[in-house]
């Protein structure tokens, strides 16, 4: 291989980029060599192709070399029990490359599929791991952590992860209809109109005198908007900070490690670990930072935010620079490089995990927060009264014919659907503000009904917050406490 070839094949690196759910990929120019084999092995490439050559030549019926191939690669990917390792046939990998251009067709919902049914015993159907914002998925309420049980009548559980995207992809204006399950009861039809979906990077405002930022992926323009951004909140002379990682699935490594160093002054920001040499590196800040080291940082986080969001958290956690609120994170910390083969096609393959600075890996894990601050939840009996509220269509038809209603009006619809539903108030005023904000382009924030931005603006006003930070604890701290507190085995 060349000396240009070899430099073509590190160019590029993501992180949880395109519909699936993945987490650091490196997408190659070249095609992938195989590792030398020794000893008997050296003969599996021979046997596959001798039985290649046997099916083309004596199955009773025609069969294209394409198909043999391409199921020859899925063989191979799927063995390896990995979500994150698999192959992608033309669609799949032009839909990856669509999405990380941040411009494609589609309803606007990040998703990831498990390769078998749960241990839990629920099939492997697809589940939705962030709603694009301004999308129709996102304008339907659909929200992380709900299951998609059928595209059009057909169940998902059965489909491949190609077969689902070619589905819920296709002409902008044309409909899909979706069956989707929440919690353990509850479940629901919604019918999305497709659309032309970009990917927005960041919004931002002043509340009051702390900078907020919501960063809803990590793109090339994710560093460059949060520096404007920043740039912004000095000039109105901003005394704290608030970063959004909510629902945010991931991007580019460059651009979550661009934003960590706006932050972070000299150190690790993370590290990735292999088996493969060339794959072991440790990516550091340089030596002056935007932000003052002494800016007060608040990072909300949920189990929306996976992959590049978690390195932003990871990084921001074990450095001290920030105090987390929310919920625990999704968890991804593994590494793809991704491939062009057999012409349109590719595949994707796990090649290492990082690390965050205090040498953890969050893969299936996820980075819990300083304070847990969780959003009221329906309990499963609440199910069925909350699925004839759906049904009823009573919210959107509120909000149809009042807009723009006021605190008292939302205030006195919710008790009137309390009373007739028996649900709690707080999740009926939630919903009704939900379905408002779904009528018009998203406020960059909603402070009266967001609980978990409502504690991080108090954590930054209580005067607390440097006595806050004393008591944060690295993960690895964490960590090694979760393991002590682990019974011996006799």
């Amino acid at each position: 291989m060349n000396k240009q070839s070899n430099k073509k094949r590190t160019s590029l690196i993501w992180v949880l980029s395109g519909l699936v759910l993945g987490s650091v990929f490196i997408i190659a120019s070249v095609r992938a060599e195989a590792q030398s084999l020794s000893g008997s092995e050296r003969n599996y490439p021979s046997f596959i192709q001798n039985v290649f050559d046997f099916i083309q030549q004596n199955y009773v019926d025609e069969v294209e070399a394409q198909k043999l191939f391409e199921g020859a690669m899925k063989g191979m990917l799927d063995s390896l029990d990995d979500p994150h390792s698999a192959f992608l046939p033309a669609r799949e990998y032009e839909d990856l490359t669509d999405t990380t251009s941040g411009r494609f067709g589609g309803v606007g919902l990040y998703i990831s599929k498990p390769l078998e049914a749960k241990p839990d015993g629920t099939p492997p159907y697809v589940e939705v791991s962030a709603p694009i914002e301004d999308t129709p998925g996102w304008r339907a309420g659909i929200n992380p952590g709900d299951l998609i049980l059928e595209i059009d009548g057909e169940v998902t559980d059965v489909l491949s992860m190609d077969a689902v995207l070619s589905r819920l992809r296709g002409v902008p204006g044309t409909s899909v209809k979706l069956l989707i399950r929440r919690g353990a009861n509850l479940e629901f039809p919604v019918t999305l109109t497709r659309a032309v979906i970009e990917v927005p990077v960041i919004k931002y405002d002043m509340i009051g005198d702390i900078g907020y930022i919501r960063i809803i992926t990590f793109t090339p323009m994710t560093v460059r908007r949060t520096r404007e951004a920043l740039e912004e909140f000095k000039k109105n002379n901003y005394r704290s900070l608030i970063i959004d990682l909510r629902n945010n699935p991931g991007g580019l490594l460059d651009a979550a490690v661009g934003v960590c160093e706006l932050f972070l002054e000299g150190g690790t920001i993370v590290s990735t670990k292999s088996r493969i040499p060339a794959e072991n590196k440790v990516y550091t800040a340089g030596r002056k930072s935007i932000v003052p080291q002494n800016m007060p940082v608040v990072l909300v986080i949920n189990r929306g935010s996976a992959s590049a969001s978690e390195i932003v958290a990871g990084a921001m956690k074990d450095r001290g620079r920030a105090y987390l609120v929310g919920e625990k994170t999704f968890g991804k910390g593994s590494v793809q490089r991704v491939f062009p083969v057999g012409g349109n096609a590719g595949f994707r393959i796990t090649t290492a995990r990082y690390y965050t600075p205090s040498d953890v890996n969050i893969d299936k894990i996820g980075i819990p927060p300083d304070m847990e601050v969780l959003f009221p939840e329906f309990s499963s009996g609440d199910a069925e009264m909350l699925k004839e509220l759906i049904a009823s269509n009573a919210i959107p038809a509120f909000i149809e014919q009042n807009p723009k209603a006021t605190n008292v009006q939302v205030d006195n619809f919710a008790k009137e659907l309390n009373a007739k539903y028996s649900l709690d108030v707080t999740l009926l005023r939630r919903l009704i503000r939900n379905e408002m904000n779904r009528t018009v382009i998203a406020p960059v924030y909603d402070l009266e009904y967001d609980v978990q931005l409502q504690e991080a603006v108090n954590i930054l006003r209580s005067g607390n917050f440097m006595q806050l930070m004393k008591a944060s604890k690295t993960l690895k701290a964490l960590q090694e406490e979760a393991d002590t507190s682990l019974p011996l085995a006799s």
